[in-house]
């Protein structure tokens, strides 16, 4: 690596640890989500990954087929994709569809009907982040960047010039329409997942990928 590009990167990591670590997005309630109305700040999330949340009791064991509707592209004025171009929007949306009804199929037969025992699941992509070119991957190896994601990994946060993806849940009765769950979420991978840090879109795949498994962890 050149040894300019290496130094510039020490000294945009020391500037990102003096300000904690760099900004980043926080999800909002998203007022164009046909549920945001319904959705609160949720306490109970002490990870800050679920900030917003509606929720009702429900015997998820109940339901066995779900409906899973195209990712919808949020276009709020309140989203938070910066200047991701429209292109990357598209790839992250077809990825997250593909993702989800990959790990629903394994408990719930996919079906396009209305009926009994079976949820409908829309998805709303809101915002995401894309990775640090070069010093994303540089911050996992240099010292300050090492002491920084280390203390992230340890709480499960996000690390350096890292991206994320955000987005809704609405889940609904299908027989009734009844709105029965309804979330925001952020989603990062693991400070130090090295394979997540190259690749522009690569730590906002990765997120889907933890946000399906935790959507999975609800349902079963």
């Amino acid at each position: 690596m050149d040894r300019s590009i290496a130094l510039r990167g020490l000294a945009t990591m020391a500037l990102c640890l003096a300000s904690a670590g760099c900004a980043t997005v926080a999800p909002v309630p998203y007022s164009e989500m046909a549920s945001s109305a319904y959705m609160a700040p949720d306490k109970s999330d002490a990870s800050g990954r679920v900030p917003y949340r509606y929720s009702t009791p429900v015997d998820w064991r109940t339901y066995n087929k779900v409906i899973l509707d195209p990712v919808v592209v949020y276009r709020g004025r309140d989203h938070q994709f910066g200047d991701m171009s429209d292109k990357d929007k598209a790839t992250l949306a077809a990825y997250m569809q593909n993702c989800f009804a990959d790990r629903l199929r394994s408990r719930f037969a996919l079906v396009r009907e209305r009926g009994p025992n079976t949820l409908r699941i829309r998805l709303t992509l809101t915002g995401a982040v894309t990775n640090t070119p070069v010093l994303g991957t540089l911050s996992r190896f240099d010292m300050a960047g090492a002491v920084y994601n280390g203390v992230q990994a340890a709480r499960g946060g996000e690390g350096m010039m890292t991206g994320s993806v955000i987005y809704g849940v609405e889940i609904f009765d299908a027989s009734t329409s009844r709105l029965v769950s309804a979330y925001v979420t952020k989603q990062y991978p693991g400070a130090y997942d090295i394979k997540a840090s190259v690749g522009a879109l690569a730590a906002a795949t990765a997120g889907l990928d933890k946000g399906a498994d935790a959507l999975m962890a609800q349902l079963n």
